[in-house]
C-alpha cells in the first residue's frame, strides 16, 4: 500500500543554524486568567510597550490559540485601536507546504547506500491529502516510499507564523514605554471541583479533601499566571447536573470569599504555570472530623408494587455550614466516599456529583446501594370509596357587584380511589437500621390526597412525596402498611 508524505524532515536555509537552539521565550508580560467552568477563560495580559507617535502595528504574540478576537481590549494611556487581525495560521510543516502551492521549492533525497544527496527543483502543484510536484517535464507525488527526503524552503511565506499572534494598529497621541494590557476571551479552558471524603461511620464524622482541577486544552503556555476560578456559567444555559437523595436542602449562609456578581471566586493561593494541553490539581479545601450520618433510603415513585425486593439507596449526609460543617460555599464537583477496612486500608464506597452548594446546607448524597437492606412494596388493595363517605356537599360564599355575600350549597359526587400499601423492609446486617421509606406521586395535580391510615407516623415532604422512618432490628424485619385516598 502506498502512502503519501507530505513532508518528513523541513529545512528553512536562513534559519537552519538555529535547529538546536532552546525555545523562544514568551512575549508575554504579567499574566492574569480567570476560569470558568464551562470551557472558556478570561486572560489579562499587561505588557511594557514602547509606542511611537501616530499609527503603529504591534504585534502581540503568544496569545491563546482559542482566542475570541470579538472579545479583544486593549487599554494603553493615550493610545486608542484602529484595526486588530489575529493570524492564527500558525507554522507546521502541512501549513508551510499549502502555503508552497505554485512556488518553487528544492527535493532532497539522500542515497541509503552511499550517502549521496541529489537535489531538484520542483514546483508545488497541490497540497491536498497528498503532495503533488513538477519536477521539470514530469509530474510527481511525494511519498513514503522509507527513501530520506527532505524539503528546502527558501523563505517562510509572511503571513505565517510560528506562535499565535494579534497584530494591532494603534494611534497614539506622544510616543513612549507604558503598560498596554489586552484582555480576551478563549475557548479551551476548564476546570472542575474533586472532593475525597473518608466516612468513619462508628464515630459518625468525615475528613474531607477538596481538589480543583485545571485544564488547558489550548497550545498557548500561560506561565506564572495569577489564576482564579469562578464557581458558576456565566451567560450560559448550559447548567452542571446533580444527582442529590431525599433530605438535601440549600443553605442560607455566606461564604467568607470574594464574589464576582453572583459567582464565588477561588483565587489559587500562588501563581501557577498553565502549560499547554496540561491538567493539574491544586488543594482548596481540608476539613477533619465533620458531622455526618448514613441513611438507608428508597423511594417508591408511583403507588406500585414490585415482584421482587429492591435494594435500598445508601446516602451520606453532612452539612457544609460553618457551625458543624465543611464551612465554605462549595463548587460543582464530584463527591468520592471511602472507609477504611479491617486492616485500616481506606477502600472506595462510592460517588455522586453536587452542584454548586451555599454554604450552610444540608447535602444528602446517594454513594451506591446496600447489599443487605431491601423494600418490597406490594400493593396490598385498591378499593373505590363513595362519594358520603369522602364529600358530598360544599358551601360557597359569594359576592357580587359590592352586594350582601350568600351562601350557597351545591350537592356533587365524587369518586375516589384508597389504595392501601405495605412495604417489607427486612435487614440482614447485624445491627439495627432505619430505613427512610418515600411513597411519590401521591397528588401532582388534585391537591387533595390524604393518608387515613399508617402503622407508623409519616412526614409530608411535599404535596407528592410522603416518608416513613422505618426501624428494623438487626437480622429482622418491618412491615409498613399504608392506606392513601386519591383521585385517581
Amino acid at each position: 500500500m502506498m502512502r503519501w508524505l507530505v513532508l518528513t524532515t523541513l529545512t528553512l536555509l536562513p534559519v537552519a543554524s538555529s535547529a538546536q537552539t532552546a525555545p523562544e521565550k514568551s512575549a508575554q508580560g504579567d499574566v492574569a486568567v480567570t476560569i470558568y467552568s464551562n470551557d472558556v477563560a478570561l486572560v489579562q495580559d499587561t505588557r511594557q510597550l514602547n509606542l511611537p507617535a501616530g499609527v503603529s502595528r504591534q504585534d502581540f504574540a503568544d496569545v491563546s490559540t482559542q482566542i475570541r478576537p470579538a472579545t479583544v481590549r486593549l487599554s494603553a494611556a493615550g493610545t486608542t485601536i484602529v484595526e486588530q487581525n489575529y493570524d492564527y495560521d500558525l507554522l507546521s510543516p502541512s501549513a508551510l507546504m499549502e502555503k508552497a502551492v505554485g512556488q518553487v521549492i528544492t527535493i532532497v533525497r539522500t542515497n541509503p547506500a552511499t550517502g549521496a544527496e541529489t537535489r531538484e527543483q520542483a514546483r508545488v502543484l497541490a497540497s491536498n491529502g497528498g503532495v503533488v510536484l513538477q519536477i521539470g517535464n514530469r509530474i510527481e507525488i511525494l511519498r513514503d516510499d522509507g527513501l530520506p527526503v527532505r524539503v528546502v524552503f527558501d523563505s517562510l511565506p509572511p503571513n505565517l507564523r510560528a506562535r499565535p499572534t494579534l497584530s494591532v494598529t494603534l494611534d497614539t497621541q506622544a510616543a513612549g514605554t507604558r503598560p498596554v494590557t489586552i484582555s480576551y476571551l478563549t475557548g479551551g479552558f476548564n476546570w472542575s471541583a474533586d472532593y475525597v471524603a473518608l466516612f468513619d461511620e462508628a464515630k459518625s464524622v468525615i475528613d474531607v479533601q477538596g481538589w480543583v482541577t485545571l485544564q488547558n486544552n489550548g497550545g498557548t503556555r500561560f506561565t506564572n499566571a495569577d489564576t482564579v476560578l469562578v464557581a458558576g456559567n456565566p451567560g450560559s444555559d448550559n447548567r452542571g447536573r446533580s444527582s442529590y437523595a431525599p433530605g438535601t436542602r440549600a443553605g442560607t449562609e455566606t461564604a467568607d470569599r470574594a464574589r464576582l456578581g453572583d459567582f464565588y471566586l477561588y483565587p489559587l493561593g500562588a501563581r501557577t504555570t498553565l502549560a499547554a494541553n496540561q491538567q493539574k490539581q491544586v488543594s482548596f479545601l481540608s476539613v477533619n472530623a465533620v458531622p455526618a450520618r448514613k441513611i438507608y433510603a428508597y423511594r417508591n415513585d408511583w403507588q406500585q408494587g414490585q415482584n421482587d425486593p429492591q435494594s435500598v439507596d445508601t446516602v451520606l449526609s453532612f452539612s457544609s455550614a460553618k457551625s458543624g460543617g465543611l464551612g465554605d460555599a462549595l463548587p460543582a464537583g464530584t463527591v468520592r466516599v471511602y472507609v477504611r477496612d479491617a486492616k485500616g486500608q481506606p477502600q472506595f464506597i462510592g460517588e455522586n456529583s453536587i452542584g454548586h452548594t451555599p454554604m450552610g446546607s444540608t447535602l444528602a448524597i446517594k454513594t451506591g446501594e446496600a447489599f443487605d437492606v431491601k423494600v418490597k412494596p406490594t400493593v396490598e388493595k385498591r378499593e373505590k370509596i363513595l362519594s358520603d363517605e369522602w364529600e358530598r356537599t360544599g358551601k360557597y360564599r359569594i359576592t357580587r357587584d359590592g352586594g350582601t355575600p350568600r351562601v350557597i350549597e351545591i350537592e356533587r359526587s365524587v369518586t375516589y380511589y384508597r389504595t392501601t400499601m405495605s412495604y417489607r423492609v427486612t435487614n440482614a446486617r447485624p445491627e439495627a437500621v432505619t430505613v427512610d421509606v418515600t411513597q411519590a406521586g401521591l397528588d401532582s395535580y388534585w391537591h387533595d390526597t390524604r393518608v387515613p391510615v399508617e402503622s407508623l407516623p409519616g412526614e409530608q415532604r411535599s404535596l407528592d412525596e410522603r416518608v416513613w422512618h422505618v426501624p428494623v432490628p438487626a437480622n429482622g424485619e418491618t412491615v409498613l402498611t399504608v392506606s392513601i385516598d386519591t383521585r385517581y
